[in-house]
């Protein structure tokens, strides 16, 4: 018979606070490196569109669908290696890697002797990705899934932005968030592959790298990715 459409759908779609994370990273992952640094090892998919639409169709939680954290984006392949080539930019410090997806950026300022790092996202799927990866590198991290846009930074030394400004709406949110942090005498870093909507007006750029990238993610073999510096201006 066929089904009766004014039951409910008997197989709804899960809540990630309520599926296995830990098994669904592992089931939609491969542990790799990403290219421009070979040092540190993550969870990644494979494959961008098989991940993209099992996870939209097999999650959801208020609009988190997309598994950024199964992707090394280009901007935080660029600030990981940055802190892995000159580890003195964070040894010692207390360091937030913000919208952190993997923890890749994280991941490389503990190996590089950072005092603590605090890797924040607001997918429970990335948390529970930073925290495996974390373990595959032999670091430890400290992780939220809260929302800190407008907060005080004022218990970091180092904030980490990687590719924050994929969408106009979330560049707009943070800019001034992290421009007025900056201000305040905090250092903040952006790692960006030249994303329209970068504030480039306050910012100074620190150093480039070209990252090979899948062109199913970003339409190009390879990403001129930079580190910039949020003046405080």
């Amino acid at each position: 018979m066929p089904p009766d459409a004014s039951q409910p759908d008997p197989t709804p779609p899960v809540h990630p606070g309520q599926a296995d994370p830990e098994g669904y990273v592992k089931g939609n992952s491969v542990v790799q490196s990403a290219p421009l640094v070979p040092e540190i090892k993550l969870h990644l998919a494979d494959e961008r569109a098989p991940l993209w639409h099992k996870t939209q169709r097999d999650l959801y939680d208020d609009g988190i669908v997309l598994p950024f954290w199964a992707f090394a984006w280009a901007g935080g392949q660029a600030l990981a290696r940055f802190i892995l080539d000159d580890p003195s930019k964070v040894r010692g410090k207390r360091v937030l890697d913000f919208a952190s997806g993997s923890g890749l950026a994280a991941i490389a300022a503990m190996m590089a002797g950072a005092r603590s790092a605090l890797a924040v996202d607001i997918d429970p799927l990335a948390e529970t990705a930073a925290l495996m990866n974390a373990f595959e590198n032999g670091v430890m991290l400290e992780t939220s899934t809260a929302d800190m846009v407008g907060q005080s930074l004022e218990g970091f030394d180092l904030i980490l932005a990687g590719d924050i400004c994929y969408e106009q709406s979330v560049a707009e949110r943070v800019h001034g968030w992290l421009q007025g942090e900056a201000a305040l005498g905090r250092e903040v870093l952006i790692g960006d592959p030249g994303r329209t909507f970068l504030p480039r007006g306050a910012l100074e750029q620190v150093t480039a790298y070209g990252v090979k990238s899948a062109r199913d993610l970003d339409d190009t073999d390879v990403r001129n990715a930079c580190v910039w510096r949020f003046t405080g201006a």
